[in-house]
C-alpha cells in the first residue's frame, strides 16, 4: 500500500503533462527550446499549477539532474533581508556547471516576502542575471513591488475548468482503481472550484472511506454540508416552517460536523442561485453579512443561524403576501 500524497505522486513531471494553461505551457516550452529563461512571475490562485510549472520547466531544461541547478525557497523558510543578502546572493553569483550557464531560483509565495527583502532582491536580480534566473510565485502579484514586476515576464494562471479537472482526476482514478459516480465528480468540483490540489486531496480523502464515491461521501469527508440539504433547509424556512428548518439545520451540524461560518457561506451561495427577486437577494445578503460578522465576533453559532432562518421565514411570508 502506498502512503504517498496523491497531489505529489501524480504531480506532472514535464511541461507537456500539465493540464490546461496551454498558452503558458507553450511559452515555457519555447524557453526550453531556446535554452534561455527570463526572470518570471507566476501569479494566480492556489492549486492552479504555478509551482508545478516552475519545477517542470527546470526538469525539461536541465534533465534528471535538475536539482543541482535549482534552489527553491517557500513560505516555511525565513526570507527576510538577511537571507536575500546571504543565501540568495551566494546561490545567484555562482555559475552553473553544464551546457546551460545559469541556474534557477524559485521563490514560492513571493508575495509574503518583506518589503525590505524585495528591495534587496532588485539589485541581486540585475547583477547576477547571467548566472541565475528568478521565478517568483505569488497568489497576488500586486503584493510584489513594482521594480521587481518590471524585471520579470508575467504569467497569469487561472482556475481549472470542470472538464480539465475531471480529465486529470480520471487518470488518478484509473491508476488507483477507484469507484466513483458522476455526482462524485460534480461534488469534488463544487468543493474545489478549479483548485486541482484541493480536488486531488478531496478525492484521496473520499477514497479512504472504501466506498463508491458519491455526493454524500465527498461532503462528509471535508466537513461541508450537501448543497441540496442547505437548499432544502432554505426552502423549508421560506415556506414558513421555521421549526422544521431549524431541525434540519441541527441535523446538518450533527451529520457533517460543519462549522457555522461554512453554513453561512453555503446559504449565501444558494440564495444567489435561487429564483428570488433581486431586491430580496439584496435584503438577505445584508442579513447574512450581519450574522457572519456576529459569528466572527464570537456570538453563539446556533442562536445566530436560528436568527437567520427566522429572517428567511419572514421573507418567505412577505413574498407570499406579494411584498
Amino acid at each position: 500500500m502506498s502512503y504517498e500524497m496523491w497531489a505529489e505522486k501524480y504531480r506532472p513531471k514535464s511541461l507537456n503533462k500539465i493540464i490546461n494553461q496551454k498558452e503558458i505551457v507553450d511559452r515555457l516550452q519555447s524557453f526550453v527550446k531556446a535554452q534561455n529563461v527570463p526572470h518570471c512571475i507566476f501569479a494566480g490562485p492556489p492549486g492552479t499549477g504555478k509551482t508545478t510549472a516552475a519545477l517542470c520547466l527546470a526538469r525539461d531544461l536541465y534533465g534528471k539532474s535538475y536539482r543541482e541547478h535549482l534552489m527553491e525557497l517557500n513560505a516555511s523558510d525565513e526570507r527576510g533581508i538577511k537571507i536575500v543578502r546571504e543565501n540568495v546572493k551566494t546561490f545567484a553569483r555562482t555559475r552553473s556547471i553544464g551546457e546551460i550557464p545559469f541556474k534557477i531560483l524559485i521563490l514560492d509565495e513571493a508575495d509574503n516576502m518583506t518589503s525590505d527583502a524585495q528591495q534587496a532582491l532588485r539589485r541581486t536580480m540585475e547583477r547576477f542575471t547571467e548566472t541565475c534566473r528568478f521565478i517568483m510565485i505569488a497568489n497576488y502579484s500586486g503584493k510584489i513591488i513594482e521594480p521587481l514586476q518590471s524585471r520579470c515576464a508575467p504569467f497569469r494562471f487561472s482556475y481549472m475548468s470542470k472538464d480539465d479537472q475531471n480529465r486529470y482526476l480520471r487518470n488518478i482514478i484509473e491508476e488507483e482503481n477507484i469507484n466513483i459516480l458522476d455526482e462524485g465528480y460534480d461534488a469534488i468540483f463544487e468543493v474545489a472550484g478549479g483548485d486541482l490540489r484541493r480536488a486531488t486531496n478531496t478525492l484521496q480523502a473520499a477514497s479512504s472511506m472504501g466506498k463508491v464515491i458519491d455526493t454524500e461521501t465527498v461532503y462528509s469527508v471535508i466537513g461541508r454540508a450537501n448543497p441540496e440539504d442547505v437548499n432544502k433547509m432554505i426552502k423549508t424556512a421560506m415556506k414558513g416552517d421555521f421549526l422544521e428548518a431549524r431541525k434540519q439545520l441541527r441535523e446538518m451540524i450533527m451529520k457533517y460536523g460543519v462549522a457555522g461560518s461554512d453554513i453561512i457561506k453555503q446559504i449565501h451561495t444558494e440564495i444567489f442561485r435561487s429564483m428570488l427577486p433581486d431586491s430580496w437577494k439584496v435584503t438577505l445578503s445584508e442579513a447574512i453579512g450581519e450574522i457572519d460578522f456576529r459569528l466572527v465576533q464570537g456570538a453563539d453559532v446556533e442562536v445566530q443561524l436560528s436568527a437567520l432562518l427566522a429572517r428567511l421565514t419572514e421573507v418567505g411570508q412577505e413574498l407570499k403576501r406579494g411584498g
